[in-house]
């Protein structure tokens, strides 16, 4: 079960996640304190650090829209969130596979901040409302990636599962 702590609405840029203004600040260390800067109490929220880890983020359509900045996902991935949204940018979604971001795409997500969501393989239970939503799964390849905490420790994880083998 986790909690949402916060809800947003459609086309949610990387630059409302991560304000460009940021930019020369890259390393994954540092890019969290800069997350949602520009929704205060949002920032406020992460930067207290008082949620727990996997507390979920909802977004609406088009989430994580514009340029294909990393730090995005990075400042994110930083407080170690669920983002759950009816749909995700392309780039984004793939940023957010290469450096382990858990994101869950359910169309017809139906959630307010304080709402206990359940998330399955299939599905998304909002226990708060008893309703119950279907998720898109991720394909099992993507997965895999997300699970290993990215690209580079799956990749890791690989070559190093393949050079003990042999």
């Amino acid at each position: 079960m986790a909690k949402v702590i916060y809800a947003l609405g459609n086309d949610i840029s990387t630059d409302i996640i991560y304000p460009g203004r940021h930019m020369a600040t890259v390393l994954p260390t540092e890019t969290p304190q800069y997350a949602f800067a520009d929704i205060k109490e949002l920032n406020e929220l992460l930067r207290a650090q008082q949620e727990p880890p996997g507390s979920v983020i909802v977004g609406g359509k088009n989430f994580g829209c514009g340029s294909s900045r990393e730090q995005a996902v990075s400042a994110l991935n930083g407080y170690d969130l669920i983002i759950v949204a009816k749909n995700f940018a392309r780039i984004f979604l793939q940023n957010s596979i290469n450096l382990g971001l858990r994101t869950v795409t359910c169309p017809d997500l139906e959630a307010a901040a304080g709402d206990i969501l359940e998330i399955t393989p299939t599905a998304v239970l909002n226990a708060t409302s008893r309703k119950t939503f279907r998720i898109i799964p991720m394909p099992s390849a993507r997965q895999a990636i997300v699970e290993a905490g990215g690209l580079i420790s799956y990749t890791r994880k690989r070559i190093l599962a393949k050079s003990s083998v042999g």
